[in-house]
């Protein structure tokens, strides 16, 4: 990667373009099924573009609890792009919400509600989501969601900053999870390995409009081709994604063979639910293993760095459950017969 950003051709994006930043552009628009794509520094960034070109002062949009947009962006969404967030229960399980969810939201905001109502224009979607443990939706259900949106007069802003994430769990091109939505983000560094870069996709007009909205928000680059090509390497490691996934579930069922709480990841995000947080961490540190907080467990992340002798290491520092570090772990239900990554998530599991 490094040696490709070293030999990459660029130009200056700011004003005519860089070649290698707008190869990329064209890859990722091809790879989500949009007419174009537009580098920026951040999946934040790359969101809040969105955000800001589908909200208007005095409008709301919907967005699963604890989705990225709403917990993990500084307030943006409000203060930026003058949306009110309006967060919606995981009624179809965890990270997801139902196309019922979404219509009963959407009836409160229409144009004839009273002059001092909020407008519901908008629905944030995020796949996979990730505090909810990197939760998978489906093509179906995604959908079905988008379809439920368009009938109930929203806009679709998919957070796809892990797309290829879900994309391999299900077995799926990434344009099948893109179907309906206004606008798509993907970032190239949720474990495809690249330093920096996300991009938001969507129309010719729409990414017209974003690259001014970059430039307000100082998301303007000059020689884009050093980071571009990082991206374009970035994106021919989306297969490999796969090992992730397995290491996650090897990592989750050691975890549960020695005590401790833990759902079964669908992708590679493993949450411990344990009942003192900050102490949990701070054992796991002492240890020498690095977690971080995720919506009240403790979070562990596999990806292109860690090896099955790295989980392996992992689970021996840090050893079997004490009674004290039980908390209820969170039940995760799957839609229906259950999605494809829960299922080949409990095989990789079996099997291991």
């Amino acid at each position: 990667m490094r040696e490709a950003m070293a030999a990459a051709e660029v130009g200056d994006d700011v004003l005519d373009r860089d070649p290698t930043m707008r190869a990329l552009e064209e890859r990722v628009a091809d790879l989500v099924a949009t007419e174009d794509a537009l580098w920026t520094p951040s999946g934040s960034m790359a969101n809040l573009i969105a955000l800001m070109a589908h909200l208007n002062r005095g409008d709301t949009f919907l967005a699963p609890a604890g989705a990225h947009v709403l917990e993990a962006e500084l307030g943006t969404a409000a203060w930026l792009a003058g949306g009110m967030p309006r967060p919606l229960p995981h009624d179809a399980g965890p990270g997801r919400i139902s196309p019922d969810a979404v219509r009963r939201a959407a009836a409160g905001g229409r144009t004839n509600a009273p002059y001092y109502s909020l407008r519901t224009t908008l629905l944030c979607v995020e796949n996979t989501h990730n505090a909810a443990g990197g939760t998978v939706t489906a093509p179906e259900e995604h959908a079905a969601l988008a379809s439920a949106a368009r009938a109930a007069g929203l806009r679709v802003h998919l957070d796809g900053a892990r797309l290829w994430h879900a994309a391999v769990a299900l077995g799926v091109p990434p344009a099948a999870l893109t179907v309906g939505a206004d606008t798509v983000q993907v970032c190239l560094s949720k474990g495809l390995g690249a330093p920096v870069g996300s991009l938001v996709a969507g129309s010719a007009e729409f990414t017209g409009q974003a690259r001014r909205l970059r430039k307000m928000l100082g998301g303007g680059v000059r020689q884009g081709g050093v980071l571009a090509a990082a991206g374009l390497v970035a994106l021919d490691r989306i297969d490999r994604l796969g090992e992730d996934h397995e290491r996650a579930a090897i990592l989750a069922t050691g975890l549960r063979e020695r005590g401790w709480q833990v759902a079964i990841p669908q992708t590679n995000i493993v949450l411990v639910a344990v009942a003192d947080l900050e102490a949990t961490l701070r054992r796991f540190t002492d240890a020498g293993v690095r977690a971080s907080a995720m919506a009240g467990q403790v979070r562990l992340v596999t990806h292109a760095d860690i090896t099955e002798v790295d989980v392996a290491a992992a689970l021996e520092r840090i050893g079997a459950a004490e009674p004290e570090d039980s908390a209820t772990v969170p039940q995760r239900r799957s839609s229906g017969e259950g999605s494809t990554a829960t299922r080949r998530g409990l095989r990789t599991a079996t099997r291991r």
